[in-house]
């Protein structure tokens, strides 16, 4: 709850926003999209349901907020350096790091395993999470892979066929042991992650490499 008293004007706002988003996103998380109300949101926090929705005019709303905010802090793939100068194995080693440890993080596996568990009923809460995480990462990624085509330092075809397929290789093993919280991922240390890399690469280049 943050008392009125502490904070002003624009800095009172964007507190009781973060209050309610950091709410959302515990109840969320507890007990599923369909089990959270904003009335207990509102109640968590403080203030009433009417103040909530000063700020979020319905729970789909902050649930685009529970997203952005999570894709912001734990998002880094998003903002991995793609410099089209540099060779092709040694960026994409980088960027399957980043993407594999980010994905494996705490939070987005809680933010997966939420939206696997509501899409069926709630297809908009998936499509939302897609939108706003996994295809910009994609997109950017695939506007790398085709200056790269360009160059002739991969084989021409589907640049965004060939992003589907390279994080399709980085979630292959370890990703799903995490996602299903099984033993195997309770054995998983840098090694296990730097050999499923290499492996997603070896396999990536020898489908995407330059045409002799």
């Amino acid at each position: 709850m943050i008392p009125a008293s502490t904070v002003s004007g624009d800095g009172a706002a964007a507190a009781r926003r973060k209050a309610f988003v950091d709410a959302a996103r515990e109840a969320f998380f507890a007990n599923g999209y369909a089990g959270t109300t904003m009335s207990s949101i509102a109640g968590k926090v403080g203030g009433s349901k009417t103040t909530l929705w000063t700020y979020f005019p319905s729970k789909e709303a902050l649930f685009e907020a529970v997203v952005d905010d999570i894709v912001q802090y734990y998002g880094a793939a998003l903002q991995v350096d793609l410099p089209v100068d540099e060779e092709v194995l040694p960026v994409l080693r980088r960027f399957c790091r980043v993407l594999v440890t980010t994905l494996t993080s705490d939070p987005l596996l809680a933010l997966y395993q939420l939206v696997i568990g509501e899409a069926r009923r709630f297809p908009h809460l998936a499509q939302t999470f897609y939108d706003r995480g996994p295809r910009r990462g994609k997109a950017r990624l695939a506007v790398w892979i085709t200056a790269k085509m360009d160059r002739g330092e991969l084989r021409r075809g589907d640049p965004l066929q060939a992003v589907y397929h390279l994080a399709g290789l980085c979630q292959a093993g370890l990703f799903q042991f995490t996602l299903l919280n099984l033993a195997e991922a309770r054995r998983i240390g840098r090694d296990r992650i730097e050999a499923e890399i290499d492996a997603a690469l070896d396999t990536f280049y020898r489908a995407w490499g330059p045409e002799s």
